[in-house]
Formats: structure tokens, sequence, C-alpha cells
């Protein structure tokens, strides 16, 4: 909502009511985190965990509905995807989803 200029206080609406839709598609996050998912599609399993429990919906899936990566846009680093990641026995119990230290700029 747009408050024209000389307004006063009786011309602002009332605090708590959504006067317009939005999106919080509009406002990337991912810049101020201190670390980052890094994922490995060979030795991910599937199991969709981290897709569950990301709180910013920054787990990518493809086509196919199956894990593809980070969005970075949005990822904020809570680590919440690597805690859920389980161990995959067949690659020596690796884990698909790691934490890194980020780095300046957002670039590994």
């Amino acid at each position: 909502m747009k408050i024209k200029q000389g307004s006063t206080w009786r011309d602002v609406p009332e605090g708590g009511h959504v006067l317009e839709p939005g999106t919080s598609a509009e406002y990337e996050t991912g810049s101020w985190r201190s670390q980052r998912p890094k994922f490995d599609p060979s030795i991910c399993i599937q199991c969709m965990s981290c897709w569950l429990f990301c709180p910013d919906m920054s787990i990518k899936l493809d086509a196919d509905g199956k894990v593809a990566g980070v969005d970075y846009r949005f990822c904020k680093g809570c680590g919440l995807c690597a805690r859920v990641c389980p161990a995959n026995p067949k690659k020596g119990g690796a884990h698909a989803l790691t934490m890194e230290v980020e780095t300046e700029g957002g670039k590994r």
C-alpha cells in the first residue's frame, strides 16, 4: 500500500490487516548466511527429508520430483537439511548434504 505525501495518521490503515497480497519470492534472503549446504547428487538417496524440513523451501526439485540442489537465493544456511540428511551406506556413510563455510560474496 502506498501512502500519499501529506497524509496524516488518520489516513494510515489499522495495523494487522493484510491490504495487498504479497509473496516472499520477491525477497531474496540468502545473502547473509555464514554457512551453506553443499549438495552431492551422487550420494543422495532421494529420501526427501531435506525438502520436508527446509523452512525456506530452498531445496530445488527437478521435473521428476527428485532433489536437484539448493536455491541459494533463499537459503539462510540454518543447516537443517544437512542435519536430517541420512548417511548413504553404499557410499561409505557419506551424506548428500553437508555444511561448508560461506565465502564472501556467496561464491564457492
